[in-house]
């Protein structure tokens, strides 16, 4: 028990380093500054922060959330974005390593959290994740504060996701510990699942075996295009039958780079998942900040974390129609022909 309560503190202190980095993120992006130069500095007396003044959390309540220099008061949000990214990733780590939501095999059969360490699958699954949440939240915290995704965080995303994707190609690291495990009797469906839930197909052509590079890549390159041209056919379709824009660019961008971490069968029916957040996110932003455009993208993040902690239950039961091309593609032009029609109800009414 004292082991776990160890990791748990170590996860928060990360979590508040990044929180902290995000901060940065936060406050220059958006505004086309460099986050590495110049270093961080009061917004109203520029004198620059000592590196005791910038500790997570600490140096805030220590200085009561003011300048040392000139004692003008700092604002809340980033005492907090530090806070809310330290419990996120404590939180996913519960979620993940210890309750294990997303039934890895491996984690049921190997002792956690013994004295010899933890499970190298519980890690390399927690760690893909940590790292998509990160984006996923500084994407959201600039669309919730300025309207704008700056490109800079979703092309950095994808980039690391696809890095991700080819170092660890489908079924890995379930490939390192024993047989593959059964899977629901959907054929075809993939009997295993590692880092990526889902390959890019199954079953798998001969030119993509598993555990390839090739395999990999091919899995974030097809989520990240799945990603960016769903978000965008939508934003088409719809903008051609209301006569207004419903999606911005960079909700596209925002969902290319979860398709780089997820692949293309997941980001999709976390486009979808993302409906439900939308309507309480876009109830919120109605109250604080009445009727002004509502940032889509928090809703997108929140629908990406959602599939991914209820894979186990989504998944199976999309599996008939996510490897059957015909069944697919019927859909998709059903959906389409949907979406135009009401969007272009919602213009006469």
């Amino acid at each position: 028990m004292m082991l776990l309560l160890y990791f748990y503190l170590f996860v928060f202190l990360i979590g508040l380093c990044v929180g902290s980095f995000l901060n940065v993120v936060v406050g220059r992006l958006p505004y086309e500054k460099s986050l590495l130069w110049p270093s961080s500095r009061c917004p109203f007396c520029l004198q620059a922060i000592r590196w005791h003044d910038n500790i997570p959390l600490v140096s805030y309540l220590v200085l009561r959330g003011r300048c040392r220099t000139c004692r003008q008061s700092i604002s809340p949000r980033y005492f907090f974005i530090e806070l809310f990214t330290g419990l996120a990733f404590v939180a996913l780590f519960h979620l993940e390593m210890v309750a294990n939501v997303l039934e890895l095999p491996t984690i049921t059969r190997l002792a956690r959290f013994a004295p010899g360490g933890v499970p190298l699958e519980a890690t390399l699954v927690y760690w893909h994740h940590a790292i998509l949440l990160s984006f996923l939240l500084a994407a959201s915290l600039c669309d919730l504060m300025d309207m704008e995704i700056p490109i800079q965080i979703p092309l950095a995303g994808t980039a690391v996701g696809l890095v991700l994707a080819t170092l660890l190609p489908w079924p890995c690291p379930e490939q390192y510990f024993g047989p593959a495990t059964a899977g629901p009797a959907v054929p075809p469906f993939p009997p295993t699942r590692g880092v990526y839930a889902w390959p890019v197909w199954y079953p798998l052509p001969s030119w993509l075996p598993p555990g390839s590079w090739q395999l990999g890549l091919a899995t974030g390159l097809a989520g990240s295009i799945a990603g960016m041209a769903l978000v965008r056919i939508v934003a088409a379709l719809f903008a051609l039958g209301a006569g207004k824009e419903g999606l911005g660019l960079g909700d596209a961008d925002l969902m290319m780079m979860a398709g780089a971490f997820l692949g293309w069968q997941a980001v999709l029916i976390a486009f979808f998942v993302a409906v439900a957040p939308g309507l309480l996110v876009g109830l919120a932003t109605l109250i604080w900040r009445g009727n002004q455009a509502l940032p889509y993208g928090p809703s997108l993040s929140l629908g990406v974390m959602l599939t991914v902690l209820l894979w186990p239950l989504i998944g199976p039961a999309f599996a008939p129609l996510m490897f059957d091309p015909l069944l697919m593609g019927g859909l998709a032009v059903a959906a389409a022909v949907s979406l135009l029609a009401v969007s272009l109800l919602l213009r006469v009414i």
